[in-house]
């Protein structure tokens, strides 16, 4: 069986793909299933250890970028797109795998399409709380559609979308108090703060924590991930800032994270503060307290939205870009760590809204379908789980049908006729379906 990744450009994208790779050798693994063959197709490798890792090929294929402005590379990255989409033809047809599992974005596109000219069945995932135009079209044809916020659910066909949440990588999924203070060289007792500014880093970020930085120590540890880009800057500028400082040893600049100072970061964390990215679930599943500090919109038209939906959950605070100052994010880090029933339903509601097996979910699913295409017969038999029923956070009843096909078990399911559309989905006045914001009940991808 050949499963064929795309949609990178980020870390959002990317590494996700990596946790589902992870399930897919897992089960099977322990299924003694045959090894799947894994292909990451796109511009760049992105992060040639992971591929390594786990064992998949890449695939270089270009692809040209749509940019939402008036631009000279629009036109450039037109001809780009056209190159990327025959290169990706070919690229295709060379290994036609069983199926195609896109995270969307710009560099999925030629690989989309060509798996939609070829007849390849194909699965995507919507990190945002409203998707991205690469998504939007792709789901027009795709077999399943996973979501990771149930806003989500409103742009796409109920009867192939599955609110999954979003997959996160087992080397960070869980935190690690064990010798984290000694690893990170923390004082013993003092509350520790978090700061995720991404793989990049996140200038205006950056920049508000430097402001802060002798006020922060006096009350807090920070370790904070300051980008590659940034990292020099921010030392020699913190350096001069703490100088003479005898709290100076609180603050704990790293240009990137691995994962396991992720872990020992988390294990230790009371409070984290990112932007409005695919972290947001990293943290939802460590069960973090958080400050969330989202892109505008003129540069990122979903971070604010992901937040707002995010802070709707109960487990985050957010302040938005034009509110970002050393006085006011100072006042909301007092006011979590300052309360400690404030940090517990905080905790609590970010558990909840976390799901932990996102990647498996995705995983059992494109074995299924691939087992499928690969000519294999599959075959679903009830399991008495079958009509289970469980009762929703808002109320609702909703019946649970879970089926087994060939080892390979699904959960609660959204059915493919108007009656069948569970209540948290609700008519608009415009005839589009909109996801009530306080539904966050789970449900996995549907019947075939």
């Amino acid at each position: 069986m050949k499963i064929l990744f795309a949609g990178s450009g980020t870390g959002g994208h990317f590494y996700p793909l990596i946790a589902v790779a992870e399930e897919l050798r897992r089960i099977a693994k322990e299924e003694r299933l045959i090894e799947p063959q894994l292909y990451f197709a796109g511009p760049s490798p992105y992060d040639k250890d992971a591929l390594i890792e786990n064992e998949i090929t890449f695939l270089k294929v270009p692809a040209g970028k749509l940019r939402r402005y008036i631009s000279i590379h629009n036109i450039l990255d037109a001809w780009k797109t056209a190159v990327g989409i025959c290169w990706g033809l070919v690229t295709v047809f060379r290994i036609f795998p069983d199926v195609v599992f896109s995270k969307g974005g710009y560099t999925s596109v030629p690989i989309v399409f060509a798996a939609r000219f070829f007849g390849i069945p194909v699965v995507i995932h919507e990190s945002d709380s409203r998707p991205g135009r690469a998504n939007l079209w792709a789901a027009k044809f795709a077999k399943r559609i996973a979501i990771s916020y149930p806003t989500a659910a409103q742009f796409f066909p109920p009867e192939k979308t599955a609110l999954t949440g979003n997959p996160t990588r087992k080397e960070i999924r869980e935190p690690q108090k064990a010798g984290a203070r000694q690893y990170l060289k923390l004082e013993e007792g003092t509350p520790v703060i978090l700061i995720l500014g991404g793989s990049q880093g996140a200038k205006r970020i950056n920049e508000t924590i430097l402001d802060m930085l002798p006020e922060m120590i006096q009350e807090y540890e920070i370790i904070h991930q300051t980008g590659t880009a940034h990292i020099d800057d921010i030392r020699k500028t913190a350096g001069v800032i703490l100088e003479k400082n005898p709290l100076a040893g609180r603050y704990h600049p790293f240009a990137y994270l691995a994962p396991l100072s992720m872990k020992m970061s988390a294990g230790v964390a009371s409070l984290v503060i990112s932007r409005a990215g695919s972290t947001i679930f990293e943290i939802a599943q460590w069960g973090i307290p958080s400050i969330i500090l989202p892109l505008t919109q003129d540069v990122s038209h979903d971070q604010l939205h992901n937040a707002i939906t995010y802070a709707k959950s109960g487990a985050c605070l957010v302040v938005e870009d034009a509110n970002l100052t050393p006085h006011v994010l100072l006042e909301a880090i007092r006011r979590i760590l300052g309360s400690e029933a404030e940090r517990t339903a905080m905790s609590e509601a970010a558990k909840e809204f976390g799901k932990r097996d996102a990647a498996t979910i995705i995983a059992r699913e494109l074995i299924s379908m691939g087992l499928k295409h690969d000519g294999i017969s599959v075959k679903s038999t009830p399991t008495p789980e079958t009509r289970e029923k469980t009762n929703t956070s808002a109320g609702d009843v909703v019946e649970e049908n879970t089926a087994s096909v060939s080892g390979i078990s699904g959960q609660e399911t959204i059915g493919t006729t108007p009656d069948s559309i569970p209540s948290n989905i609700t008519a608009s006045p415009s005839g589009t379906k909109k996801a009530r914001d306080e539904f966050v009940h789970p449900f996995s991808i549907g019947p075939h």
